[in-house]
């Protein structure tokens, strides 16, 4: 069974000092030519895909610490599609400030434009600063977010529907470009979202682009087995990542799904050496180079808080952690908090490992072919999505001296054989419901 890997596109590297350790203009993750570099290189090596993330609320601290580069996913990934061929282009789009219509329209519209390799990374927005951007008093709670979720899901594949694969005739001669009754609209009415109309083109060519879902709660995972094709969550131990993925599976399954069809790829942030000890180095210049104010920061902010709200030198509030964790990331951040009840945020959060940051490989990139192939053989993966802990660099060395192992070894192709992600992934095409 082949691997598959996914390269996840951040400014400068995904590890937060990055940006400092490059050589390149600080500008430079600004403009086009950055991601078109990240984006044929993956092409390159023959990856599955590309994936840009998204916030849609952007809390100031980070400006001081990060390049800033929340690009419209769309936007980007469409450049990406003129400038590239074969590789997968994956967006996220947001169920909590986002409507049903407007996103399944963005998505088939890069779906067209790219050939067929557009990818939609379902999320709800965990951040209430979003709410204010939006115009709205009040952020959902992880219940609601969740079940609105399910529901916007069901009508994007609905309006994605709207037109059968045959419903374009070009008829010259009797003047019809398309069959009207090969035409179905969803005329949607549920809980939360209400949709008349037809898709405003034709079917597109995945028919649907392909479902990605990385959430790791109770709900998250809830949601990737009723819809994901591809999941991007894990934990970072191999026994736990089993585990995870023997559970998903049996839930894929409950929801009447293929297994076969839902492909595991947890993030795996990775810093490459000639040697170990070359590696360890390079990792060791990035935590350096970390801030401890950062690092309390962004505990809060990927938890769903607002850190100008906390005091860093005081424990967490008695009654925040009362009530029920709004996030998994918050859920993590809690359990820290109650085990050290009288430690401050500060200390807290030097415990907590967040995002792919839990999963940091360092070594060669014969080490880095072996951990990958054990964790397949294990049952815990299908494959990984690929963090370089710099970029373009980590993911160079990735594409230039990791595939070239695995390809040795029988574990990854040595060519596309399709032109669409779904290709790629081995998905089947869906049918018109």
């Amino acid at each position: 069974m082949t691997l598959h890997f996914n390269a996840f596109i951040w400014p400068n590297g995904y590890h937060e000092s990055a940006w400092r350790v490059v050589p390149d203009d600080v500008n430079g993750v600004l403009g086009l030519p950055y991601y078109a570099e990240i984006a044929r290189i993956a092409e390159r090596g023959l990856l599955d895909s590309v994936f840009l993330a998204d916030n849609i609320a952007i809390a100031e601290y980070r400006a001081t610490h990060l390049p800033q580069t929340q690009f419209d996913p769309i936007s980007v990934l469409s450049a990406l599609a003129a400038v590239t061929s074969h590789i997968g282009l994956i967006g996220t789009g947001s169920t909590t400030y986002s409507k049903p219509w407007e996103l399944a329209r963005r998505f088939a519209t890069l779906d067209h434009l790219s050939g067929g390799r557009a990818g939609w990374n379902i999320v709800t927005t965990i951040t209430p600063l979003a709410a204010a951007n939006f115009g709205e008093q009040v952020h959902p709670e992880h219940a609601d977010r969740y079940a609105r979720a399910h529901e916007f899901v069901d009508v994007v594949t609905r309006v994605w529907d709207s037109w059968d694969d045959d419903a374009v005739i070009g008829d010259r001669e009797n003047g019809v470009w398309a069959d009207r009754s090969r035409l179905h609209a969803p005329r949607f009415h549920g809980q939360y979202y209400d949709v008349e109309g037809v898709q405003p083109f034709p079917r597109s060519p995945q028919g649907h682009p392909v479902l990605v879902q990385a959430g790791q709660s109770a709900a998250g995972i809830g949601l990737a087995a009723r819809y994901a094709e591809l999941v991007f969550s894990g934990p970072p131990s191999l026994e736990a990542a089993v585990a995870f993925r023997t559970d998903l599976h049996a839930q894929v399954v409950a929801a009447g799904r293929d297994p076969g069809q839902v492909s595991v790829l947890p993030a795996l942030m990775v810093t490459l050496g000639g040697t170990e000890a070359e590696a360890q180095a390079r990792a060791d210049r990035l935590e350096e180079l970390a801030s401890p104010e950062f690092r309390w920061q962004n505990a809060l902010y990927t938890a769903g808080f607002d850190p100008d709200a906390f005091d860093p030198d005081a424990p967490l509030p008695a009654d925040l952690l009362a009530g029920p964790a709004p996030s998994s990331r918050a859920g993590q951040l809690f359990s820290a908090a109650r085990a050290h009840p009288d430690a401050p945020l500060r200390e807290i959060a030097r415990q907590i490992t967040g995002g792919a940051g839990q999963m940091h490989f360092v070594g060669t990139p014969e080490q880095l072919a072996d951990h990958v192939i054990a964790w397949q053989d294990a049952g815990a993966v299908d494959g990984f999505t690929i963090m370089g802990s710099t970029l373009p660099y980590e993911l160079a060395a990735f594409v230039d001296h990791v595939v070239p192992i695995l390809q040795r070894r029988g574990q990854f192709r040595t060519e596309y054989t399709g032109s669409m992600l779904r290709d790629h992934l081995g998905l089947a095409r869906p049918g018109v419901r």
